[in-house]
Parts: C-alpha cells; structure tokens; sequence
C-alpha cells in the first residue's frame, strides 16, 4: 500500500531514541523527510546519521518557547515545505502524589504540556491542507498508571487539547491524532516496569495480563504512527488510537 509518503516533510520531536526514532525510520523508509529533534547533540547528531540523507536533526527542547519556529524553519529551508509534526517528548518523572515536587511538576508542564501546545499551535499556522499533527501520548488518558501521578494529569489534559484542536483544524483540511502506547520495549518503559534484578519473571508476570501476551516493539509503534501522519489516513482525524496490544477493553 502506497502511504503517499515520498517527499513529504515531517518534523518529529524527541526522536533521537524510543517510540519517536522508530516513526522516524519508518517515514524515512517510505520516501519522507524528517527533522528530528533532541536535548543532546550527541545524540541528535548520531540519529540523523542514522536516518541518512533524508533526516536532518536539530538539537532543541520543548520547553524553550522559540524551538518549535526554529524546527519548522529548518523543515522549510532544508527540504522545502512541511507536511506534520509528530510531537513526541519524554515521560515525566515518575512518583505519587505525595511524592513528586512543585519542580518536577514544573519541568513536566513546560516540557511535555506547554511544549506540547507550543509545537502544535506553531505547527497549526504554517500548515495547509493534508498537514497533520500527531501526539505521543500513553495509555493513562484513559486510565491511570500507578507511580505515574504527573503524566497520569498532563496526558488526558493534551488529548482534550488535540480533540479540540481537531476540531478547530478540520474545515482547513488539517488532521490532528493521537496515538497512544501501552507496553512497548523501551528503555523507559523497562524502567519503570522494573525488569531488573530479575527481568524474565517480572517480563513474564507483567506480559500475562497483556492480551498478545507480548511488549510491543518499537517499530509496530513507529509504523502505526507513520500510517496515522500519512495522507492514507487523510479521513482519521480527533483520534486516539492505542499501541497496547490490546490491554485497553474499552471502547
């Protein structure tokens, strides 16, 4: 199935590693262009590499209010036009409510929800019709995660605010999605699920109650996001779709 991907141009943040690396391999396999963001050159620098010619990173971080315009900027000066962004950062640090500090749930808000809607506000500006945008939430905007008490009351909040900017967007043809990984083999997700000391029984025990009865790995996550920024999704729009192996039973 052709995606209608080539030489479409896709900004990803937070995509030197994890869920939003993966997308990125996996637009970049399909004929797009990304610019692909991140805190740490390094990093930055060894992931663009990776992606090859077709990526360019661009060391940034949500948080700072100019790093979306300069991200979109580079889509535009370095490949010519922007199609979407995919807004992917971090997860914030773990705790309870009692537990977690006024800084961490600072930083959390600055990066992973008001760098969020800075992204997609700048983004919503500069994109016509058949643009996208697309979050990396988590499973917890429909239930929440124990230990996870700060991600548990920012990523319902980011999904109202896709919902609602899918609706605002709609009659300019713009699309806005949300996609929603549950267990997927990641660092952070290893983590905080506690593999280690002794990974093959904790792994075990935590993929039981999962219906596949696996983690999903990145690249099922990376290709059900590529599909979902690509114009064969050009009829999904106010979504919310889980990556979890079907460990949510609602509807």
């Amino acid at each position: 199935m052709d995606l209608g991907l080539k030489d479409r141009v896709y900004v990803i943040t937070g995509a030197t590693r994890g869920l939003g690396n993966a997308t990125a391999h996996e637009l970049v396999a399909d004929g797009a262009k990304v610019v692909i963001s991140g805190r740490d050159e390094q990093r930055v620098a060894a992931a663009a590499a990776d992606l090859g010619d077709g990526a360019v990173g661009v060391v940034a971080d949500n948080a700072d209010p100019a790093a979306a315009e300069s991200l979109i900027a580079t889509a535009k000066s370095r490949f010519g036009r922007f199609d979407g962004v995919l807004i992917s950062v971090g997860g914030p640090a773990p705790g309870s409510a009692a537990d977690n500090t006024d800084e961490q749930w600072r930083s959390a808000v600055d990066s992973v929800f008001l760098g969020a809607i800075r992204v997609a506000r700048a983004a919503a500006a500069e994109l016509g019709e058949g643009g996208v945008i697309g979050f990396v939430l988590s499973g917890s905007v429909y239930e929440p995660i124990a230990g996870l008490t700060i991600s548990n009351a920012l990523r319902p909040g980011l999904a109202g605010f896709a919902k609602s900017l899918a609706d605002e967007l709609g009659p300019r043809g713009i699309r806005v999605v949300g996609v929603l990984p549950g267990r997927v083999d990641t660092d952070r997700v290893r983590e905080l699920d506690g593999l280690a000391p002794d990974p093959a029984a904790n792994r075990a025990a935590i993929e039981s109650r999962i219906p596949l009865r696996r983690y999903g790995t990145p690249e099922e996550f990376g290709r059900t996001a590529a599909f979902l920024l690509s114009p064969g999704a050009s009829y999904l729009t106010g979504i919310m779709v889980p990556v979890d192996g079907g460990a949510r039973h609602g509807f």
